[in-house]
This record gives structure tokens, C-alpha cells and sequence, in this order.
């Protein structure tokens, strides 16, 4: 529930009949029940006005974990015999966000429930004035019926002439979930946590894995918990590595040439970050493929590479923003890939710890993991046009490139962002600074909400499964350049 809802229920009254519209507040409702009544009636009372859609009630709901959906009501006639349930619905935006001048959304998350066998078609309203209005061209929602399997609806249109997104779907069952792309719940970030901690100990004939440590550091706005994973050698950073931060740190907005650093006498420090945008949930799904991976005893590269190196993950960066079905914003509204030259203790504490923890221990390789809206591939952003971009870095990551590609056939460097100006680069954004200041290999790793164009999958598109596979593939990547690093 968002900070300041009421979590109140008010009557709508239908063609005489009371029908209740549970609410959060009055001007965003984000459940609705419509039940039987005559076709045609409009509603009487206060709020959306909805019409019948017919003699079976329909219940349609957001009001969950990462939910996102306002509904608005049912146009007249969208429930004739012969004709599919209508349903009006909105995207709820994000707070806005002063660093991009806008009120973010596209998320969208919501149940529907008792309309098995019944045509539905659900009409966002206000698609056309989503954050990426292009990127609704060519995409598919997102549909499941048991929180597990997710599925592409194919007969979802874009009509950009009224900036509206129809999904039409016939559900097979009562109850079934629609969403921009598969959810990450804050249930299912406790469940892994809790099981990399199992496996860490082993038990019930199974062997433990390497040492996995979690910690807290520090608290989001709203008082969650930002958790940070740690996998392999528990050793402190090494004088040299605490001075090539400090180091790091006060050239991290201009000084240093790319003519790289002493090898430090300590493991690797490879850092990893998800979900800064808590919408791209697919960020959150891969760390828990690379996650499994590394802790996975039988994974001959993962085992050899912890010999060397230590894993500092932190699986999701906005949990607030996830909680309240967020698109890019954290509670605050604030853009946390645009906090990261100066963190602010009241707008992004989340990157203020983080940061203190990179800085504690130094960094050798960042991984910050992303979704896209428009791009229907696997690409990484890099670090060109950084003070500190020369020939040392991009021979990293033009390696890394080319192993990543060996390990992820659905990775390629054909298609991305357009390259940064030589000193041009943007220092608030996490994968720059992170590079700029400890002079190290340092990606924006984006993958689709459509699905990859190398190596389509008409069914599921880029999903869940494909996503923590991704993540694994990483750690083959890492592994192949690891000697490089430092």
C-alpha cells in the first residue's frame, strides 16, 4: 500500500444495486468488483462510473505487492452478449521525479478473477503517455496463472492514434495475473535470500557451498532493508585496496588518465547491482540465476573463480519502489541512476550506502543490471567518455564483450546506446562513477521487456527463466576475463 492510503472501501451503486469499489484513496482506486446488473446502467455514486458487464461479477485488483493498475470502468455496451468484458483501466504514475522532469510509469501489475472462459478486453487509457509511448509498438503483455509460468498475450495491440494498450484474452482459468513483465516479489527476494542461506550450510545430504554472508546496509526511505549478498572469501579489504578507493574516490569526477592500478594483494571485489529501476524486475531475476550459480557445489567455474574473487550482490536497490509498483522511482520519486556522484541521506539512501560499502572495500569489476522498454536485445552500456577511458578499459570491456558473448548467445554489441562524447559522460549514473572512481571494468547491463531478436521465443519472450540463465551466464563470463581485472 502507498505511504498515506487509506485502505477505505466506499459503495458504487449500479443501476440500483450496491456495488462496493475498495480503494486507496479517491482519486486512485486500484480494485474493483463489478457484478451483475442491467446493460447499459451507469454508475449513480461518486468515482469511476462503471456499467455491467454482464450476469458473472468480475473482480480486477491491484492491491498487492508491486501492484500497479487504477481502474476506471466499463463503457457502455462493453458487456453485450457477443462482446468481450471492456474494461478501462490506467496506469498509476510514479512520484514525480525531478531529475527527469517527469512523473514516471509503464509498470503495470494486476489479478483478475472470475473470468474464466469469458473475452476480456482491458484498455490501458493512458499508455500513450507512458514514459517509453514507442516502446508499446510490437509489445506483448504478460499473463499467468500461477505465478510461475508466464506467458506472452498475443493479441495485444497498440493504437497510437489514442495512445491506448489493449490486451484481449480469453483466461482459461478464475484467476489470472496480467503485468508489463514478470514480477519479482518482496516475498520471493526473502525466500532466495533465506535459501542461499541454507545452501551455504548445507544439510539434508546436500554439500554446502562456498561462504554466503547477508547483511543489511543500511535502510531505504521507508524503512526497508537494503541487503547485500556476499559470496566467497569473508577477508577485509587489504590496506592497498581501502587506499586504491580513497584513491578511486577523490578522482571520481575528473582526475586519472586509464593507465590502471597495482595489482592489490587481496580476493577480487566483483560488485553487482539490480533493480535501481524497480520496474525492470528481470534485473532482480538474473542476479538470482547468477546468485544460484555461485552457490551451486558441483559448478566447477563457479568454485574456481571464488578462489580468487568475492561476489558483493545487492539484489534489489529500490525496495520501496517495488513495493508501491513503481516504474523507475524510489519512495522519495527520485531516480536512484542518477544519484550516484553525490548521494543525498534524505533522496537516495539507498545509493549512499551502497556507495560507502563500495568504497569500504574497494571495487574490480561492477556489473549494474537493467531492463530496457524500446530495445529488443541483450547489450551493455559501457564507459566511454569517462575522464579516466583509455586503452586499459576498453580492452576490458571489449573482452568481456566478446566472452559474455560466447557464454549468452542472446548478448550482442550490434545494437545499444549511442556512445557518450570523449569527457562527456554522465558521472551521476552508477556503471560511470563506479568506473571513474576506482578505475575499473564497469557495464550497465540492459535487457528487454520484449524479447531478445538474436534468439526470439514467441511464447515467453525475454522471461523469468531466460532472464536467471543470463545471470548464470555471467559467471562463465567473469570467469574468462577475471586474470584481467587487476
Amino acid at each position: 500500500m502507498t505511504s498515506g492510503d487509506s485502505g477505505g472501501v466506499s459503495a458504487v451503486v449500479i443501476a440500483g444495486a450496491t456495488r462496493k469499489l475498495e480503494k486507496h484513496n479517491a482519486s486512485h482506486p486500484r480494485c474493483c468488483v463489478a457484478s451483475a446488473a442491467a446493460s447499459g446502467a451507469t454508475a449513480e455514486a461518486a468515482g469511476p462510473k462503471l456499467v455491467s458487464p454482464g450476469v458473472h461479477g468480475v473482480h480486477i485488483t491491484s492491491a498487492m505487492d508491486g501492484g500497479n493498475i487504477e481502474v476506471l470502468g466499463c463503457p457502455a455496451g462493453g458487456g453485450a452478449a457477443g462482446a468481450p468484458l471492456t474494461v478501462d483501466l490506467a496506469i498509476r504514475p510514479d512520484p514525480f521525479c525531478a531529475t527527469d522532469g517527469r512523473a514516471h510509469y509503464q509498470w503495470f501489475n494486476f489479478r483478475v478473477v472470475g473470468a474464466a472462459g469469458r473475452p476480456l478486453r482491458l484498455r490501458l487509457t493512458n499508455a500513450g503517455g507512458a514514459s517509453y509511448g514507442s516502446a508499446w509498438e510490437g509489445y506483448r503483455a504478460v499473463a499467468s496463472y500461477d505465478l510461475q509460468d508466464w506467458f506472452r498475450v498475443p493479441s495485444t495491440s497498440y493504437d497510437a492514434s489514442v495512445g491506448t494498450l489493449v490486451i484481449d484474452h480469453v483466461p482459461e482459468q478464475d484467476v489470472v495475473q496480467y503485468a508489463y513483465w514478470a514480477p519479482y516479489s518482496l516475498d520471493r527476494h526473502a525466500a532466495m535470500l533465506a535459501g542461499l542461506q541454507a545452501r551455504s550450510r548445507g544439510g539434508q545430504g546436500s554439500e554446502a557451498c562456498a561462504p554466503v554472508r547477508l547483511r543489511v546496509l543500511g535502510q531505504t526511505r521507508e524503512g526497508r532493508p537494503l541487503d547485500l549478498v556476499q559470496v566467497g572469501p569473508c577477508t577485509p579489504a587489504s590496506a592497498a585496496g581501502v587506499a586504491a578507493a580513497a584513491n578511486g574516490a577523490a578522482a571520481a569526477n575528473g582526475a586519472g588518465n586509464g593507465s590502471g592500478a597495482a595489482a592489490p594483494a587481496r580476493p577480487l571485489r566483483l560488485w553487482l547491482t539490480a533493480r535501481q529501476h524497480p520496474g525492470e524486475t528481470m534485473a532482480e531475476w538474473a542476479a538470482e540465476g547468477l546468485l544460484e550459480r555461485l552457490t551451486d557445489p558441483h559448478d566447477g567455474v563457479a568454485r574456481k573463480l571464488l578462489e580468487k574473487a568475492s561476489f558483493h550482490v545487492i539484489p534489489n536497490m529500490c525496495p520501496d519502489g517495488s513495493a508501491h509498483g513503481h516504474l523507475r522511482t524510489n519512495a522519495a520519486g527520485f531516480n536512484l541512476n542518477r544519484g550516484w556522484a553525490a548521494p543525498s541521506a534524505e533522496l537516495c539512501p539507498e545509493v549512499l550506502h551502497a556507495l560507502a560499502e563500495m568504497d569500504s572495500t574497494g571495487v574490480d569489476l561492477f556489473l549494474d543490471l537493467h531492463g530496457d522498454e524500446e530495445l529488443p536485445h541483450v547489450f551493455a552500456a559501457g564507459l566511454d567518455g569517462i575522464p579516466r577511458w583509455g586503452p586499459r578499459l576498453e580492452g576490458l570491456q571489449d573482452s568481456f564483450s566478446a566472452a559474455l558473448m560466447r557464454h549468452a548467445p542472446e548478448f550482442q554489441t550490434a545494437h545499444g546506446y549511442p556512445p557518450s562524447a570523449p569527457g562527456r559522460a554522465n558521472l551521476t549514473v552508477a556503471s560511470k562513477q563506479i568506473g571513474q572512481r576506482f578505475d575499473c571494468l564497469s557495464l550497465t547491463i540492459e535487457m528487454p521487456f520484449k524479447d531478445s531478436a538474436e534468439l526470439p521465443d514467441p511464447r515467453v519472450g525475454w522471461s523469468p527463466g531466460r532472464a536467471k540463465r543470463f545471470g548464470a551466464a555471467l559467471v562463465g563470463a567473469i570467469a574468462d576475463i577475471a586474470h584481467m581485472l587487476r
